[in-house]
C-alpha cells in the first residue's frame, strides 16, 4: 500500500525515482509525484493517475538533481488529487515529505497548526507531518524529525528533505515497511527491496522508531534518543530477473507458472538443514492444547485449510480467525495458546496487531512469512519462511501455495511429537507433499482447456464456489481470486448450506464452480451439482473425479490422484489460472486491480 523512493548520490536522482516507482506500482496506488532537491528550494511535480502520467508531465517539466524523494499514493484521507498526491511540502517551503501510513490524531494537530497561523492545501493527514516538522525545525533536521515522531499517534514510514541541509536525505518508520539501499553511487530508501534492485543487493531493514540518516558517502543509524546504532548490512538473494515478467503478458501468471520450482524449494527448506528445519524440530507442540491461525485475505484461507489438516492429523482444536477481528474480540488465549500467524509480506498492520495482542497474553507465536526482515518476521517468537521469493501481482499465487507447504507439513510434524501418527505414516505424507510440484506442473501443461473454459465465462455477473469439507475451505480462495481481478461477483459456500438459503440465487445460466477431492463426499457435491443444473445453472466441477459425466450443462477438469488433506494444492492452480483467464478476456489490469494494494499496511 503506497510506497516510497528515496536517493542522494552522485546520479541525476529524477529517472532512478521513477524507475524505483515503476517497482513500486504492484503495492496499489492513484497518484504518484517527486520532488528533487536544487539550488533555491525544491521541485515538485504531482499527478493523480498512473506513473505514465506523472512521467509526461515530467517530459514537460525536466528535473534534475543529485537528491529527491518519490512516492505512489493510496488514497485514505482525501479524494485522489494532484493537490493531495505526496510528495508535500510545508508552507514555508522548507521540508517536504513522503509517508505511507495513517496519522490517527492529525485532525487534532492539524487544529493547532492552523490556530499558529499555517495554511493547509491539501486535504491529507500526511501534510501535517511536513508542516509539524517545519514547525519544529530550528537547524536541526533530525531533531525536528524526533520531535514529530513523538507527536504524531498512528503509522508511518517517512522520507523527509530540508532544503537548509541539502546533502541530507531522513526515514524513519513505524508499524510500516522501510528498507535501507547501500549503493556505490549513492543511498537509497524504498518501501520494498525491487525498488533498489537495480542499483544494489545491499540492505538495511529499519526497525520501528529507528532513523536513518543518508548521505552522498555515508549512511548512520540513530534511536529516537539519537544514541548511534550498528546495523547489520544484509545481501539480497534474488535477482531482478526474478522481479521482471520475463516474457509473460503479467507478473500473475509468470508466478502461477513459477509455482512447481517455488514449492520445491519451499519443501526443501523443511525437509533438509537450514532456519525452517531447526524451528519446526525445536517447537514443542506438547506444551499447547490450542491453536489459534490468524491472518488476512488469502492468507486466511491458507488457514482455513490449515485448520483441517492440522485437526485431522494433531486431533487438537484449531481456531482461524480473520486478524481484523482478532485484535479486538479480547480472544480466550493463554500461555498455552501456539498463535499461528501468515502474511505474505510480513507487514499486514491487522496481523501484526493480532501478533501483538497475542504476545500480550503470553501467548507463543509463530509467523509465515516470505520477507526477510519483516516486522512479523522479527516479532514473532518463532518464524517460517516461505521460498517463493518476490511476488508482484497484488493478487498471490506462488505465495499462498508456499504457505500450504509449510502449514501441511508443520501439521504433519506436529502430529508424529503428538504421537497421533507414526512414524511411517510421517513419511508417506512426506512423500506425497513432495511429489506436489510434479502434479502441479502436470496441471500447468494442461493450461489450455482452463484458458478455453475460462474465455467462456466472461459475461457472468456472479459466479458460486461450493464444496464440503477441505474442499469448501479452497473454494473460499477461488471466489477471491476470481473478485479481485475479474470484478465478478462470487461467493463460496458449503455445499451443504445451498438448501438453507443460498440456492435462492442460483437462477438461469448462473455458474458454480464446485470442487471435489473427499472421495467419501463425491455423491454429496454431485448431488449438490444436481440440485443447481435443475435450476438452469452450469457446472465447472473441478477434483479427482472419475466418475464425473460431462454434459452441456457440467464441464470436468481433472487433477491427479491423491490425499484429500493436500488436494487444495492442486485445485487452486486451476482456480488461480480460471480467475487469470477470466480476467484476461475482460481485458482487465490483471497485476494492479482496482482499489487493492498488494501489502495492506494500514486498517
Amino acid at each position: 500500500m503506497c510506497g516510497i523512493i528515496g536517493y542522494v548520490g552522485k546520479e541525476n536522482a529524477v529517472p532512478i525515482i521513477v524507475d524505483g516507482l515503476k517497482k513500486l506500482e504492484y503495492r496499489g496506488y492513484d497518484s504518484a509525484g517527486v520532488a528533487i532537491y536544487k539550488d533555491d528550494g525544491f521541485d515538485v511535480v504531482k499527478q493523480k493517475g498512473r506513473l505514465s502520467a506523472l512521467e509526461q508531465r515530467l517530459a514537460q517539466k525536466p528535473l534534475v538533481g543529485n537528491m529527491g524523494i518519490g512516492h505512489t499514493r493510496w488514497a485514505t484521507h482525501g479524494e485522489p488529487s494532484d493537490v493531495n498526491s505526496h510528495p508535500h511540502v510545508g508552507s514555508k517551503n522548507k521540508i517536504a515529505v513522503v509517508h505511507n501510513g495513517i496519522i490517527e490524531n492529525y485532525k487534532h494537530l492539524k487544529e493547532r497548526l492552523e490556530h499558529w497561523g499555517v495554511n493547509f492545501a491539501s486535504q491529507t493527514d500526511s501534510e501535517v507531518i511536513a508542516q509539524l516538522a517545519e514547525h519544529y525545525y530550528s537547524g536541526d533536521l533530525m531533531d525536528a524529525v524526533v520531535k514529530v515522531s513523538n507527536a504524531v499517534e498512528g503509522s508511518y514510514a517517512l522520507g523527509v528533505m530540508c532544503v537548509d541541509e541539502p546533502d541530507t536525505l531522513i526515514a524513519i518508520k513505524k508499524d510500516n515497511p522501510l528498507i535501507i539501499g547501500v549503493a556505490k553511487h549513492g543511498h537509497f530508501i524504498a518501501s520494498d527491496v525491487p525498488a533498489v534492485l537495480k542499483h544494489t543487493d545491499k540492505v538495511c531493514y529499519l526497525n520501528d522508531k529507528e532513523i536513518a540518516v543518508l548521505k552522498e558517502g555515508s549512511v548512520k543509524f540513530f534511536d529516537i534518543d539519537g544514541e548511534p546504532l550498528e546495523k547489520q548490512v544484509e545481501t539480497v538473494t534474488w535477482t531482478m530477473d526474478d522481479a521482471e515478467k520475463g516474457g509473460y503478458p503479467h507478473f500473475m501468471l509468470k508466478e502461477i507458472m513459477e509455482q512447481p520450482k517455488v514449492l520445491r524449494d519451499t519443501i526443501q527448506s523443511v525437509l533438509k538443514s537450514g532456519n525452517n528445519k531447526n524451528v519446526i524440530d525445536t517447537l514443542d507442540i506438547s506444551r499447547f492444547n490450542k491453536i489459534v491461525i490468524t491472518a488476512c485475505g488469502s492468507a486466511y484461507n491458507a488457514g482455513v485449510v490449515a485448520r483441517y489438516v492440522f485437526e485431522q492429523l494433531c486431533r487438537m482444536s484449531v481456531e482461524v480467525e480473520l486478524a481484523s477481528e482478532f485484535r479486538y474480540k479480547n480472544a480466550i488465549i493463554d500461555e498455552k495458546t501456539l498463535v499461528i500467524l501468515v502474511s505474505q509480506s510480513g507487514e499486514t498492520a491487522d496481523t501484526i496487531a493480532a501478533m501483538r495482542e497475542a504476545k500480550s497474553k503470553n501467548a507463543t507465536t509463530l509467523s509465515i512469512v516470505n520477507v526477510v526482515g519483516s516486522t512479523i518476521a522479527k516479532e514473532a517468537n518463532f518464524c517460517l519462511f516461505t521460498a517463493a521469493g518476490p511476488e508482484i501481482a497484488v493478487a498471490t499465487t506462488k505465495a499462498f501455495s508456499s504457505q500450504l507447504a509449510l502449514l501441511y507439513i508443520l501439521s504433519i510434524r506436529f502430529a508424529v511429537k503428538l504421537g497421533k501418527i507414526s512414524q511411517v505414516e510421517e513419511q508417506k505424507y512426506l512423500l506425497e507433499i513432495s511429489q506436489l510440484p510434479d502434479k502441479i506442473s502436470s496441471i500447468l501443461k494442461r493450461i489450455d482447456s482452463i484458458q478455453m473454459y475460462a474465455s467462456e465465462c466472461v459475461g457472468y455477473k456472479s459466479i458460486f464456489f461450493i464444496g464440503r469439507n477441505i474442499d469448501y475451505a479452497i473454494a473460499l480462495e477461488g471466489s477471491l481470486k476470481l473478485k479481485e481481478i475479474s470484478y465478478i461477483h462470487s461467493e463460496a459456500y458449503a455445499g451443504g448450506e445451498l438448501k438453507h438459503g443460498t440456492i435462492s440465487l442460483v437462477e438461469e445460466n448462473t455458474l458454480v464452480v464446485a470442487l471435489s477431492n473427499c472421495e467419501r463426499l463425491y455423491g454429496k457435491i454431485m448431488s449438490n451439482a444436481e440440485q443447481v443444473i435443475s435450476r438452469g445453472a452450469k457446472v465447472l466441477l473441478i477434483g479427482n473425479c472419475p466418475e464425473a459425466k460431462e454434459t452441456d450443462k457440467l464441464f470436468h477438469i481433472g487433477l491427479p490422484q491423491g490425499s484429500e488433506l493436500f488436494s487444495p494444492s492442486l485445485s487452486v492452480i486451476v482456480l488461480q489460472l480460471f480467475s487469470y483467464y477470466v480476467a484476461a478476456n475482460k481485458g482487465l489490469d490483471i497485476d494492479k486491480p482496482r482499489n487493492l494494494a498488494k501489502s495492506v499496511t494500514v486498517e
